[in-house]
């Protein structure tokens, strides 16, 4: 991140925070999910800036910023609304979309530690609530525009891994200031999250081949996880508030994501690829519904208007995200969203994917028959 025109971007972006609300009272900020991912970062910022009062961290576990106050407790005891008390504003970050995770034990977590934490914040008079949830929740259609504006229909359906939990989390945003005058619910929107990060979307870029469903339109957009930070600061800080989508500026067609990242693309027909990909996932065989191809089919890129016009800017471009996703992922083989060994990858090789999809028919029957002589 030393580049000169990064220290350009960083400058700016700087002197945008410094002239607003520079007389704003420091306040006090809890944190949520505060000793591991996103949650450490933002625990670890929030602690060291000098506008800040005080940072309340909470999670299962000790982190390891000794500047915060630290509380040790899952977000769904209601005895979370003792531990707020006294902050400003409290950012949630205590999300779980592991792509292993059981699928209803990662509602119950998510669903319910969202509904506790907000009901939590308004009984201890926090006039604040800054949530995380993703830019999936607008849906990946052949119609989107692109870019979506932050008011834009979410239209995802719960078919992906975690968008059921996060379109419910929205709701719930919604409906919060309702049910509680005063309260102000901030939602961040960001792109495909890369810095640390294991997804069904960062996966893609693992597998030998760059899947492309024949006649679909991808679009690529990113977001470090560095910008996400920065931005969730930006909000618990109160410089932005609403819902606003957190990005890269612009985006990367996928003939450019080919050039940048030199994996040459496997085309299928949708009805070959997506069925392949929901008998696999329905046999256990990979993590990923087949939910999950559509994201990489049809745009969702965001504007990130709202952000902008408040005056945050990212630091980090597309081109800049992707290298660095590529040195992160560099090692690991997936075929279709599953993860191999370095044996299984070597047995595969490059034809690895298209073995697992076009050969998905012939791993039914196999499992079938397994299945009969149990």
């Amino acid at each position: 991140m030393s580049s000169p025109d990064r220290e350009v971007r960083a400058a700016r972006n700087g002197s945008a925070r410094d002239t607003t609300r520079p007389h704003a009272r420091r306040p006090v900020v809890a944190v949520t999910g505060a000793a591991r991912g996103v949650g450490a970062l933002l625990t670890r910022r929030l602690a060291a800036s000098e506008e800040v009062r005080r940072v309340v961290a909470i999670d299962e576990r000790r982190g390891d910023v000794p500047e915060a106050q630290w509380h040790v407790l899952d977000v769904r005891d209601p005895a979370i609304a003792e531990k707020l008390r006294g902050a400003d504003v409290v950012v949630h970050l205590a999300l779980d979309l592991d792509l292993e995770t059981d699928p209803a034990a990662r509602t119950a977590y998510n669903v319910r530690g969202t509904q506790t934490v907000l009901t939590a914040a308004a009984a201890a008079g926090v006039h604040r609530v800054v949530l995380c949830t993703s830019a999936m929740v607008y849906g990946a259609l052949p119609d989107n525009d692109v870019p979506l504006a932050e008011d834009a229909e979410l239209r995802a359906t719960a078919e992906a891994t975690g968008v059921g939990d996060l379109l419910e989390i929205e709701r719930l945003a919604r409906r919060a200031p309702r049910a509680h005058p005063g309260l102000n619910v901030t939602v961040l929107r960001p792109a495909v999250l890369v810095g640390g990060t294991d997804t069904a979307l960062t996966r893609y870029f693992e597998s030998p081949r760059l899947l492309v469903v024949a006649g679909s339109r991808p679009t690529w957009q990113f977001c470090h996880v560095d910008d996400l930070v920065s931005a969730l600061e930006f909000a618990a800080l109160e410089k932005a508030e609403g819902e606003l989508a957190v990005g890269c500026d612009g985006w990367l067609e996928q003939e450019e994501v080919e050039e940048l990242t030199g994996i040459r693309r496997m085309e299928l027909p949708s009805a070959v690829a997506l069925g392949a990909a929901s008998r696999l996932h329905r046999l256990g065989l990979t993590p990923s519904p087949a939910g999950d191809l559509e994201y990489t089919m049809h745009p969702w890129v965001v504007s990130g208007s709202r952000l902008h016009a408040a005056g945050w800017r990212p630091r980090w471009t597309n081109e800049e995200v992707l290298a660095e996703l590529l040195a992160e992922v560099a090692g690991r083989h997936t075929v279709a969203g599953r993860r191999l060994g370095r044996k299984d990858a070597t047995a595969a090789g490059a034809a690895g994917a298209t073995v697992a999809l076009l050969g998905a028919a012939a791993v039914v029957r196999r499992a079938r028959k397994a299945r009969r002589r149990l």
